[in-house]
């Protein structure tokens, strides 16, 4: 840091030194390692409250859709709903009653069963891919929760390192010349816990929410099958009448 910054710290520790004296007394290193930390503290943020406003959203939307389906709604109306709406459950049952309305109902209960059996995998493949929109950048909490307490270490290291070089040049120990440079460096160190904690903390929550949201599009899914092959059961029903 050199005698400039020996006599600044003997001036703030002298005065008291605020949080953004420290930072603009920082070395450039410890500056990067700062700004970097609160960058991607606030690119947290963003994510938690991009992910979890849409995954309110579609829960809500998800929640009607399931009201209209288990209040009698044709299959057909449904999928005119489903059009128009824009969630993952939505995109799921279109894709499901899309591949079943595309072909012959057969009789044979063997290639009814296939059918069915078709009709799940399709719906299942739009809601693996559904949840991983829902995912996008959700895993970014993870890596910040995991690697922000260290880079903010790797300043504090840093900080210290230059504290000391201050010693060797003031050639004064006393806590007036280090105290100014630990801080910097110590302030480091609690940039990375603000990044890294709430980063962990959502990142658990997205992760059991759209885990529970993906189990509740598997059940409206097994649900819409169990619908399909009574439509089918009614069907001949029908035309014989």
């Amino acid at each position: 840091m050199g005698e400039n910054a020996v006599t600044t710290a003997v001036l703030g520790a002298q005065n008291g030194v605020g949080v953004w004296e420290l930072v603009v007394a920082a070395d450039p290193v410890v500056k990067a390692v700062m700004l970097l930390l609160v960058l991607a503290s606030v690119w947290s943020w963003m994510v938690v409250f991009d992910r979890g406003a849409r995954l309110g959203r579609v829960r809500r939307l998800a929640g009607g859709f399931e009201r209209a389906f288990w209040g009698g709604a044709d299959l057909r109306e449904l999928f005119d709903r489903a059009a128009t709406e824009r969630h993952p459950l939505a995109a799921m049952y279109a894709a499901g009653f899309e591949e079943w309305d595309s072909v012959e109902k057969p009789r044979d209960p063997a290639a009814r069963g296939n059918l069915l059996r078709r009709v799940s995998a399709v719906m299942q493949l739009t809601a693996e891919r559904e949840l991983s929109g829902l995912e996008r950048n959700v895993g970014s909490l993870a890596t910040i929760g995991a690697t922000a307490p260290f880079v903010g270490l790797f300043g504090t290291v840093w900080g210290i390192m230059n504290s000391f070089q201050s010693i060797a040049v003031s050639e004064n120990t006393t806590l007036a010349v280090v105290a100014p440079g630990i801080a910097e460096a110590l302030l480091a160190t609690a940039l990375g816990l603000v990044a890294a904690i709430p980063a962990v903390i959502f990142y658990n929550r997205l992760s059991r929410e759209i885990d529970a949201y993906g189990d509740r599009l598997g059940g409206f899914a097994e649900e819409v099958a169990v619908e399909i092959d009574r439509q089918m059961d009614r069907e001949p029903q029908e035309r014989a009448a």
